[in-house]
């Protein structure tokens, strides 16, 4: 079943209402702001449990909670609205009108700039590796491992392709991030504003993860 456009909007509308409540509950002028985490596990960890409040809030607003949830309400129904090619090749894609998406557009502000973001930022070491190739060392290191059969380990090791890839690749890597330091510079930004987002949300709403430890 598809999702009319009004339809849609209509629930995006519900579900902001009801995201706008909970951070304001208490009172928003002059509420003091949560402890943030400091570990980078932890960060992660507040923003997908935020997530996590948001896309179940969304499903229950679309009628579609489950179980199990909706995939089409999840994930999407139309076709991919937003993509992005990479540097090796390979394409992306998501959607913008599932509750996934919506959730995003809550805690990054801009979901087609957080796409692009976490995507190219997640395949820096891919691209890293794809640049390898182009190295006639790295090349030889790998047709001799290549032609070990079976895969024999011991072969693949006499082929020297670890060490070769060991020695460049750091050197590509650092490349790479030279050429994406916008893209760095965004995601940074806005996995930033998430954090913020997601902190008051989740100092309103515990769920059992953030009952149980201490995020600051």
């Amino acid at each position: 079943m598809r999702f009319s456009a009004v339809r849609i909007r209509a629930a995006r509308r519900r579900v902001a209402g009801i995201v706008l409540a909970v951070l304001c509950a208490g009172g928003c002028a002059g509420a003091p702001q949560p402890k943030l985490p400091t570990s980078e596990q932890a960060r992660s960890d507040l923003i997908k449990a935020a997530q996590q409040v948001l896309v179940d809030r969304c499903l229950t607003a679309r009628g579609a909670a489950g179980p199990p949830p909706r995939q089409d309400v999840l994930f999407g129904s139309a076709p991919a609205e937003l993509s992005v090619t990479l540097a090796t090749g390979y394409t992306v894609r998501t959607h913008t009108d599932g509750c996934l998406a919506e959730a995003h557009r809550f805690l990054y502000g801009d979901q087609a700039r957080w796409f692009r973001a976490q995507v190219t930022v997640n395949n820096l070491r891919a691209e890293a590796q794809a640049r390898l190739k182009d190295d006639p060392g790295y090349r030889a290191a790998l047709a001799r491992a290549a032609a070990c059969k079976d895969r024999d380990a011991r072969c693949i090791k006499a082929s020297g392709l670890a060490e070769v890839r060991g020695r460049l690749e750091p050197a590509r890597l650092a490349e790479v991030r030279t050429a994406h330091r916008g893209d760095i510079a965004n995601y940074d930004q806005l996995r930033d504003r998430a954090l913020h987002r997601a902190a008051p949300l989740l100092a309103a709403h515990p769920t059992p993860h953030q009952k149980e430890h201490d995020l600051s």
